[in-house]
């Protein structure tokens, strides 16, 4: 199973197309602020464009992302960073991120390695890529994570 996260209007053939908001192409109606409906370990691929953003719990979104996904299957996230006035100006984003969001969530990383378990961070992801792209909201982060488990 692969799932796209937040798709709006973004719906992709062969993936499990979730949003918040029934609508055309909608497989999913699911609210990603709580527990996720499905089983750990059960997700071959997570994308996750311009959605966690507009969730309020960072460590929540890592560490259900992390525990829904398979080992070593990846996840896809795009988000503004905290880099531009992108990541702020819409008023439905509630968690801002910049890469630097992200070392606590990478396996042997100092600050993952420091703050999880205090932190309840479960989610241990390797970095495999990542690029900045501008746009005329500020730079844009994509970052691919590999679970390790």
């Amino acid at each position: 199973m692969k799932l796209n996260l937040g798709c709006c209007d973004r719906i992709l053939a062969d993936y499990v197309n979730v949003d918040i908001v029934a609508g055309h192409g909608v497989d999913v109606v699911a609210d990603l602020s709580k527990p996720w409906p499905w089983p750990d370990g059960s997700v071959e691929r997570v994308r996750a464009h311009d959605v966690i953003e507009h969730l309020p719990d960072k460590i929540h979104t890592m560490n259900e992302l992390w525990r829904v996904l398979a080992p070593g299957r990846i996840v896809e996230i795009a988000v503004p960073t905290t880099d531009g006035p992108g990541a702020f100006q819409d008023p439905t984003h509630v968690s801002f991120w910049n890469r630097r969001s992200f070392l606590y969530y990478e396996a042997g990383n100092i600050y993952r390695e420091r703050f999880a378990r205090a932190y309840g961070i479960q989610a241990a992801f390797r970095v495999l890529r990542e690029h900045t792209t501008p746009t005329i909201d500020g730079p844009r982060l994509e970052i691919h994570l590999q679970a390790i488990k």
